[in-house]
């Protein structure tokens, strides 16, 4: 970076810092529960590298280095899923590169002692491609989750057969998407209990078009100069349909209201942005303002971004928009939003409040001081069990570094792609929404550099403690274990609707109260960039060791209170076994 440009970004720190301090003094937020503890050891290593000891083997590929290929530098997201239903996570991980490459995506099955076995050969997801993000989500209510690969050319549907078979039906499913696509998400966005599909369109790509640097040497392109593109809605018509019926999906784009504001998607979330119990979709968009689609609960939706504060940073430009973390950092029972930027620029954190409206808090969240990289995959998530989330950054640049200096290289980077690799970055929370960063005390996330995209998080050995599959691009995949210590109380909450075929109830919300305190956790496993999740939720509980009730806040908007009881365990609740809150 220039000293104009440090210079630049130093003022624009001092105003962001000044402005959001004078909106929080007079912002009308609600008044928050009593605030956790901050955990001891919070500069403590978090995380240790479990990829060999888990069998897990995954070298991403991307095409032959020197072609300066647009969606080759995009990366590709990864998913914890459990395909098979018997309670533990599995891993799907996907390439980036031609198909000549004949390198085949990867399906991992976890075995009972925590190793994954490769049994992608015959499964059925053993493709190749130009692949840049993954959803899942169980689209026909039989229990078993569905997989979708969004590409460079094309999206795939695959239907999950059962006994580890997928089978490709996007053409009978009736989704058709040739664009350059990178998010995807699975919800029910008219409340029919039935998961439609949202798809990210990014931009319309001129592949002869040339970007070189300042030097005149050839380097990947940025988004500008670049025509933007829809987003595309698919309503499942699975409540129409007779039992047992193949899926089916219909393409209402146009209808919904979703192609008259045009964007460059880089990730989709969908959840309940205004309080009225019907999911809307935020998009980031990569160079423009970002875009909130607002559920109108009629089929259609109204793009309100502006209104709502989550077009633009606290400055009111633009801004290369990645990832999405999604979570109440302030503890304040409504859910902010972390969004990552190039390292040239200010990431940005928006804090909700009032409810429905949101405010670029970036500067008093601290995490406007020090350097950051170009962020891709961005994660909240209580790492310490202290009652407070966390945030975990994946970095990656795009363009080429101008220095020769360069950090600590992650085993398997190529000299090719030193040049735009970038250690990824930890933060902790104070237990108020103030974030301090641990990276240098964690080696084995921020300790090696790596060109960082999909970043997602799931507790694959059921302890509680959330874990991270970061993928580098053309680098090996990482597994982190979570060995945070001393960790606080935990409880892990699954839901699920037995009536939707015992599948998980994505865009439920779900409320613990305990110790005075009350938490607040959303089902829905597509966040970060380009991956899917754990759908099931965690709350740290820091020294409480025990929960007094649990809320849930169905799909649908009704409501359900269940019992609590000991902490450090997984509990599933059921619809209908609970009491309904009445209005």
């Amino acid at each position: 970076m220039s000293a104009i440009a440090s210079g630049v970004r130093l003022v624009e720190n001092l105003v962001l810092s000044l402005l959001a301090l004078v909106l929080s003094a007079g912002c009308g937020q609600k008044p928050s529960s009593a605030k956790p503890e901050p955990h001891t050891g919070a500069d403590a290593n978090w995380f240790e590298d479990f990829t060999a000891s888990a069998g897990v083997d995954f070298v991403h590929q991307a095409d032959a280095p020197g072609n300066f290929l647009f969606y080759e530098s995009i990366g590709s997201g990864a998913a914890f899923l459990d395909f098979d239903n018997d309670g533990r996570l599995d891993l799907y991980l996907i390439h980036n590169a031609h198909p000549t490459n004949r390198a085949s995506n990867r399906l991992y099955h976890q075995q009972a002692d925590g190793r994954f076995r490769d049994v992608s050969a015959g499964s059925g997801l053993d493709v190749a491609g130009h692949g840049q993000g993954l959803a899942v989500g169980d689209i026909n209510n039989d229990g078993r989750p569905e997989v979708l690969i969004t590409e460079y050319d094309r999206v795939r549907l695959f239907l999950n057969e059962g006994q580890g078979k997928f089978t490709d039906v996007t053409a009978a499913a009736g989704i058709t998407n040739a664009n350059w696509s990178v998010p995807a998400a699975f919800f029910d966005c008219d409340r029919d209990g039935w998961l439609d599909l949202v798809i990210g369109n990014y931009l319309d790509l001129d592949p002869t078009q040339q970007c070189p640097d300042a030097k005149g040497l050839p380097d990947f392109c940025g988004p500008h100069g670049f025509h933007p593109t829809i987003t595309r809605l698919y309503r499942n018509l699975g409540a129409s349909l007779p039992p047992g019926s193949p899926p089916r999906f219909s393409d209402v784009t146009v209808a919904s209201g979703l192609a008259s504001a045009p964007g460059k998607a880089m990730q989709i979330v969908c959840a309940d942005f205004d309080g009225d119990r019907w999911p809307d979709i935020f998009i980031t968009d990569d160079g423009l303002p970002n875009r909130l689609f607002v559920n109108q609960r009629n089929g259609t939706f109204k793009e309100e971004a502006i209104a709502r504060g989550v077009a633009y940073t606290g400055l009111g430009g633009t801004a290369a928009n990645m990832g999405i973390a999604i979570g109440d950092t302030d503890g304040d029972g409504w859910f902010d939003l972390f969004v990552p930027h190039l390292g040239e620029e200010n990431h940005t954190l928006w804090r909700q409040g009032p409810r429905g409206l949101f405010q670029d808090f970036t500067g008093p969240s601290g995490l406007l001081s020090g350097p950051h990289g170009t962020g891709f995959g961005a994660v909240f998530a209580d790492f310490n069990h202290d009652g407070a989330l966390d945030l975990a950054v994946a970095n990656g640049r795009i363009r080429r570094r101008a220095t020769k200096t360069q950090p600590r290289l992650a085993p398997g980077v190529t000299p090719f792609w030193s040049a735009y690799a970038e250690p990824a970055q930890l933060f902790a929370n104070s237990g108020e929404g103030r974030f301090r960063e641990i990276s240098s005390a964690n080696p084995a996330l921020c300790g090696e550099a790596l060109v960082g995209r999909g970043l997602a998080t799931g507790d694959f050995d059921n302890d509680g403690g959330p874990d991270l599959l970061l993928i580098g691009l053309a680098s090996p995949a990482r597994l982190l274990r979570n060995t945070a210590a001393p960790r606080g109380h935990w409880l892990g909450v699954r839901v699920i609707d037995p009536a939707l075929g015992h599948r998980d109830a994505y865009g439920a919300e779900v409320i613990l109260e305990a110790g005075g305190r009350r938490a607040w956790r959303l089902v829905q496993p597509a966040f970060s960039y380009a991956s899917s999740n754990d759908p099931r939720v965690q709350f740290g509980l820091g020294k409480v060791s025990t929960v007094d009730s649990i809320r849930v806040r169905w799909p649908d908007g009704v409501e359900e209170t269940f019992p609590g009881g000991a902490a450090d365990r997984y509990v599933t609740l059921r619809r209908g076994t609970g009491t309904v809150v009445k209005e």
